[in-house]
């Protein structure tokens, strides 16, 4: 049996915890799916298309650990976890906020299908401060977001923020 993985976000814009994340979620599961969510709610500045372009690309190089597929994705995330054949979500930690609001979300998600599971990962120390509203932060502000995200994507965050 393939086991497969969902690791679903905004991802605006995939940043190194991201990446570091996948490459660690990649060893737990055959198949991971990195659900980019169409949450317009959250007030994305890249689209979905540029979201989706950028994950494929920094995805790239840890293909051959596990299939990944990159799918966008409206609704519910339990939904989609059942609808890409999910047994196992993978959420990143970095802090109590992001555990409390996690803990929350994944009773919520055991009410909605109790056969998909949660997995959590601590974030690795290196990249417990990024976020990528912070990183959107500190490129609009004149910051160097070099040590946060990769170079193409850091190209395109300044292309978008008008540096």
């Amino acid at each position: 049996m393939t086991r497969i993985g969902l690791y679903p976000g905004t991802f605006d814009p995939i940043h190194n915890g991201h990446t570091d994340l996948i490459g660690r979620a990649v060893k737990l599961v055959d198949k991971l799916v990195l659900g980019i969510a169409i949450n317009a709610g959250k007030g994305p500045i890249f689209s979905l298309e540029e979201r989706v372009a950028m994950a494929e690309e920094a995805v790239a190089p840890l293909r051959n650990r596990a299939e990944i597929v990159v799918q966008p994705f409206e609704g519910l995330t339990m939904q989609f976890a059942r609808a890409v054949g999910a047994q196992v979500i993978v959420r990143g930690l970095r802090a109590v906020a992001d555990f409390e609001f996690e803990f929350q979300m994944t009773a919520m998600n055991q009410q909605l299908d109790r056969e998909i599971e949660t997995v959590f990962l601590m974030a690795d120390p290196r990249h417990q401060a990024i976020a990528s509203k912070l990183v959107k932060e500190i490129a609009t502000l004149g910051g160097d977001v070099s040590k946060f995200v990769s170079p193409s994507v850091k190209d395109r965050l300044l292309a978008k923020v008008g540096r």
